[in-house]
């Protein structure tokens, strides 16, 4: 029996890994589709482009707009681990900074770095959103996730007497959501060819100029 029992643990593993493993090839096919052709793009492209049927997306993503939500979320964090961006090894470290122009500076390459995997995507969500009930519901989450982290952050450095004077929590709050928006990405990346690099340098020099 306990050969039996074990056996079929195995199997269970081995069903759970590849089903994780097939979701993982969807969401990659998905991102490439949504980032070059948009919300236009349907299930049914997805699906043939993947290799499973559109009634595999459904059961497993919902429909469309799940997918896109999988799709911005796994490009957001970079992996698929029920792990919070918060509670990040990375956003850890920014919080653990003491110098306030490393820290705004891991900051800036942080966010530059997440712009560049879910940026894309977040055009994707905020221009769909105008036509699409769950996708307006995904961009509002979207933004309301953004000012808490950028609440998150301008408190903390208000806190720790570290903003300029004259630089109030809302300032640097607005400031940061200014900075590092999908607008700014589309413009300068997307619109004008910038590097991620050249992008990340331009938001770390502006940071430390506005703030300290």
């Amino acid at each position: 029996m306990t050969g039996v029992n074990g056996q079929r643990g195995y199997d269970a593993t081995g069903r759970r890994d590849r089903a994780r493993q097939r979701r993982r090839e969807i969401v990659l096919v998905a991102t490439e589709m949504f980032e070059r052709r948009g919300y236009a793009v349907t299930v049914a492209d997805i699906a043939e482009r993947a290799g499973v049927s559109p009634e595999t997306i459904y059961k497993s993503f919902g429909g469309k707009a799940g997918l896109l939500k999988e799709a911005f979320d796994q490009a957001l964090a970079g992996d698929d681990e029920p792990v919070a961006v918060a509670d990040r090894p990375e956003s850890r470290a920014i919080d653990a900074e003491p110098d306030i122009t490393t820290k705004l500076s891991m900051y800036a390459t942080v966010a530059a770095t997440r712009s560049h995997r879910a940026g894309r995507l977040m055009l994707v969500i905020r221009d769909g959103a105008r036509s699409d009930d769950a996708l307006a519901t995904l961009w509002a989450d979207a933004l309301g996730q953004r000012l808490r982290g950028m609440t998150m952050l301008a408190t903390h450095l208000a806190e720790t007497g570290d903003l300029r004077t004259g630089v109030s929590m809302e300032d640097a709050r607005d400031t940061l959501w200014t900075l590092i928006s999908p607008e700014i990405y589309e413009l300068l990346v997307v619109q004008r060819g910038w590097s991620v690099d050249g992008y990340r340098d331009w938001i770390t020099r502006a940071m430390i100029a506005e703030l300290i």
